[in-house]
């Protein structure tokens, strides 16, 4: 969830810094800070729930698996994100502070971040060249909304209910959904 810029037209190295010093965490966009706040009890289980699973199905693979403390950099447009989970397969991929070749993105969306989750930040995450699939999962119900790229560039969506399996082709996992919305109250 955002709220208002912290600073404006702020340099890339200027938020680096910042960012790597502050205890809030911050995401970038075209020169503004915007630090992240609010972050619910669902959204975190949800969070926790999915990066556990991708973490154990992939330990021994190589795929490196990151919680939501890992932001994830959008080169052609110069944006920084911090996404609830990223996978990354490209061993070339080596910064200690940001992630810029992941192959997954999950996304757990709430009515108030709905709007940047499901345009601002997919049309973002796609001018990334390696990403294969973007997630995007309801904290307040069970759907589960999953962007995959196909034939080249082309995007296609694919939205599950309750009783389906995710599955998460660009890692080959696959997660029900009573395990994706463990331990989650909904109102």
């Amino acid at each position: 969830m955002y709220s208002q810029p912290k600073y404006i037209d702020s340099s890339i190295d200027e938020y680096l810094q910042f960012d790597l010093e502050s205890l809030v965490r911050y995401e970038y966009i075209n020169g503004q800070m915007y630090p992240l706040v609010g972050e619910s009890y669902n959204l975190k289980i949800i969070s926790e729930n999915i990066f556990s699973r991708l973490r154990t199905q992939l330990y021994g693979t190589d795929c490196h698996v990151f919680a939501s403390d890992m932001k994830v950099r959008i080169e052609p447009i110069n944006a920084f994100y911090y996404p609830e989970a990223s996978v990354v397969k490209d061993s070339q991929d080596r910064d200690m502070y940001f992630k810029s070749r992941p192959c997954l993105i999950v996304e757990v969306i709430s009515p108030i971040t709905e709007r940047i989750d499901r345009i601002e930040k997919l049309y973002n995450y796609r001018q990334i060249p390696s990403l294969q699939e973007y997630v995007l999962v309801h904290q307040s119900q069970m759907k589960i909304e999953v962007y995959r790229k196909v034939y080249g560039n082309q995007w296609f969506l694919e939205t599950l209910a309750e009783e389906t399996i995710l599955k998460m082709q660009s890692v080959e996992v696959e997660m029900t959904m009573a395990e994706i919305y463990e331990d989650v109250e909904f109102e």
